[in-house]
């Protein structure tokens, strides 16, 4: 019987997330960018700890209710972590189209940029990912992750618009070299 109600409160809680998904993007995504259907995304298993934490959150709360303080003290920590990394994988986004990009993420408000506005580029290596670190034109960074779905399409399409708009040719560009995560000039100095 336990197992069963496991079992439908874990249906529960994924079935509430697709329903704010949707009605997150319908509310808060209506621009050309996001209609594209082209985007660079948060690997989704951010989403799946999360909806995890939570689950594991709720049940440590349930069991300690008159019985253990700890229990849920440490619920209520998981289901402090589980929002947090839902939250982030709901509002992280890069939308783009032919003529630019929008860049979403929890916080700041979301910019557009047209690809021209690409200056340099960084790359680092954090926890086995190459994190790309685009700067702006206007003094701002954008920061994309080897990881997430759909990253290097945009900066195959980034790269691409950047010398259409930019006037380069690609001749001029020594620095472009995708197999080693290099599509814009690196940051001087």
């Amino acid at each position: 019987m336990e197992f069963l109600l496991i079992a439908l409160v874990m249906g529960g809680t994924f079935f509430l997330c697709w329903l704010l998904d949707k009605g997150f993007t319908k509310l808060f995504r209506s621009k050309k960018e996001h209609q594209s259907g082209k985007s660079v995304r948060l690997d989704k298993k951010s989403g799946l700890f999360g909806l995890i934490a939570g689950v594991l959150g709720v049940a440590a709360i349930f069991n300690g209710l008159g019985t253990s303080a700890l229990l849920i003290g440490g619920g209520c920590f998981m289901l402090v972590i589980a929002v947090g990394l839902i939250v982030y994988y709901m509002t992280f986004g890069v939308y783009y189209d032919d003529e630019g990009f929008l860049y979403t993420a929890f916080g700041k408000k979301t910019r557009s940029y047209r690809y021209g506005d690409i200056q340099s580029q960084q790359l680092y290596i954090s926890y086995g990912n190459t994190v790309i670190e685009l700067y702006m034109a206007d003094g701002k960074a954008v920061q994309l992750q080897s990881g997430m779905t759909g990253v290097y399409p945009f900066l195959d399409t980034a790269y691409g618009r950047w010398l259409e708009q930019t006037g380069r040719k690609e001749e001029d560009c020594p620095f472009h070299d995708p197999a080693n995560s290099c599509w814009f000039p690196p940051v001087e100095g």
